[in-house]
């Protein structure tokens, strides 16, 4: 189990399912989409993968450091957002993992009252809880709506449903090495896109948890648009920090479990440093959690 995020056979498994989202909610979604599939382009090249410095987790497989070459390719400059995703499941009627699971796991600190009493905590990780009908239009469960946050990442997504994605607009998934060279923006070894620090002059440049995890949040706690901040070098926004990111890169050992990247609005030095360019781990590829979405990728030409 990763601190991160608990992995779906971890929590209580719930026979049915959760309604899936009123066609006029994703008419309304998905008229906020871009309606055209922006990526970057970059190059390729040899660059340092991995970190083995003070704030690294040699657990998660960090290091070694070691060269690494890239060829060409692009990536989008974004994570797919709500009203992208709306389009897609408007145009094909996918119907998500934790729609036909018919729950997903939410933090605490962002549930009502009475539904964060109700709703069962994860052993271990207690601030992760199992919401009966959370899923990526409804995000904590129900009650609540996707509808303000058309231009936030889409959350709730397991792998299989960003695949679906992917292979619907003819693109994939980007590789580990593929995702920590665009976040890096071409500055070598720095923990952050931007450089060394965390937040040069003062100035705040990611979204993570703001105060000590998890009872002691001193601001907003959540995703916020997939766009904000300003971008790396390469033009990425928000490669560390907002949501954790799939790819197509697998964890280690016998399990395959794939690899999620950049830490998430959950992140904090008090609990997890997870929130720097060579940071990684993982869940199942069914698993849906309330920080994780996904970025595109494509090969060259």
């Amino acid at each position: 189990m990763s601190c991160c995020g608990p992995v779906r056979e971890t929590v209580d498994q719930r026979p049915g399912g959760s309604g899936s989202a009123d066609r006029k909610v994703l008419e309304r979604l998905a008229a906020a989409a871009d309606g055209e599939l922006r990526m970057n382009g970059l190059a390729g090249g040899t660059f340092l993968m991995g970190s083995t410095d003070r704030f690294a987790y040699p657990e998660d497989g960090e290091g070694p450091v070691r060269q690494e070459r890239v060829a060409p390719f692009a990536i989008a400059p974004t994570t797919v957002t709500v009203a992208e995703f709306a389009a897609f499941v408007l145009d094909t009627g996918h119907r998500t993992d934790a729609e036909k699971w018919g729950d997903s796991l939410v933090f605490q600190g962002l549930l009502p009252e009475k539904l964060r009493s109700s709703a069962p905590a994860v052993a271990q990780t207690p601030w992760w809880r199992q919401v009966e009908g959370a899923c990526w239009h409804r995000p904590e469960g129900p009650g609540s709506s996707a509808e303000s946050r058309a231009r936030h990442p889409v959350t709730h997504v397991s792998q299989r449903d960003a695949r679906a994605y992917a292979e619907w607009v003819g693109s994939r998934l980007p590789s580990e090495a593929e995702w920590e060279f665009a976040s890096r923006g071409g500055l070598e070894q720095q923990p952050f896109p931007w450089g060394a620090v965390r937040e040069p002059d003062g100035t705040v440049r990611m979204n993570t948890f703001p105060g000590d995890f998890p009872d002691g949040p001193t601001g907003p706690v959540g995703t916020v648009p997939a766009a904000s901040f300003a971008p790396n070098a390469y033009g990425l926004y928000n490669t560390t920090g907002n949501v954790w990111e799939w790819t197509s890169g697998v964890f280690g050992g016998s399990d395959g479990r794939p690899v999620l990247r950049g830490g998430s609005y959950m992140c904090h030095a008090s609990y997890c440093r997870r929130y720097r360019t060579s940071a990684r781990t993982a869940v199942t590829a069914d698993t849906t959690l309330g920080h994780t979405g996904f970025r595109l990728a494509l090969d060259a030409g």
